[in-house]
């Protein structure tokens, strides 16, 4: 039988840099940015340079910078063409509409408002202009700060280490409970495979965020020490 592959080493910011096409300055930045952009946190280090996962990092890059062709297709339509969340989506080069969700639910203030909202019954269906999410995809951390806006990570919340051990706890109380600065960082390593036990969730709150008992939360710091 054939083993897994082997999982590459590390990589620092100038090969990093070679992989993405991007310079050593554009990647400390957007590290330096990483609370309200969501870049992956690196994962060891080599004397004072940072090393980070290539493949998170790449998957990060590729769910936030749309091809040149993507772009051109977003600017060249009708500036005041209605689109749903699936072709906002598909536009901007997502898999599909759950990362504008992700966005909604978990980074309020980031994506733009809907430009209209259809009522049909309990589900409303969100649509945007053409050229919002144009002009989003133009400012948005990555390309440069957003004219006049100020953005912070929201403060994570006290949560107890006492408390209930059966109660589902979403993503922000799971970053507090584990000792994370913020959502993001959380996040991150969450995907990069570095917090084992959360790979498998306990439920989902009333809003439909994936959740964790407090006890599985414990046991993973536990294990991270």
């Amino acid at each position: 039988m054939a083993g897994k592959p082997k999982k590459q080493d590390p990589v620092d910011s100038k090969e990093l840099g070679v992989e993405l096409g991007l310079s050593v300055g554009r990647i400390n930045s957007l590290y330096a940015d990483r609370a309200d952009n969501g870049f992956p946190e690196h994962v060891d280090m080599r004397g004072r340079a940072r090393l980070w996962d290539r493949a998170a990092v790449c998957a990060w890059y590729e769910s936030r910078e749309p091809s040149r062709l993507q772009q051109h297709s977003l600017a060249g339509g009708d500036p005041d063409e209605l689109l749903n969340a699936a072709e906002v989506a598909k536009a901007l080069g997502y898999k599909n509409r759950s990362q504008i969700t992700t966005y909604q639910i978990e980074h309020p203030g980031y994506f733009p408002e809907p430009d209209q909202v259809e009522e049909l019954g309990t589900y409303k269906r969100q649509k945007w202009r053409r050229q919002t999410i144009a002009n989003w995809l133009a400012t948005r951390p990555g390309k440069g700060k957003r004219t006049g806006v100020t953005r912070q990570a929201p403060p994570l919340p006290d949560v107890p280490a006492n408390g209930d051990p059966g109660e589902l706890l979403a993503g922000t109380q799971a970053a507090a409970l584990l000792g994370f600065k913020s959502l993001n960082s959380f996040s991150s390593s969450l995907s990069q495979g570095n917090l084992p036990l959360l790979e498998e969730t306990d439920g989902v709150t009333d809003r439909g965020k994936r959740a964790w008992t407090r006890r599985r939360i414990l046991e993973q710091k536990a294990q991270r020490g």
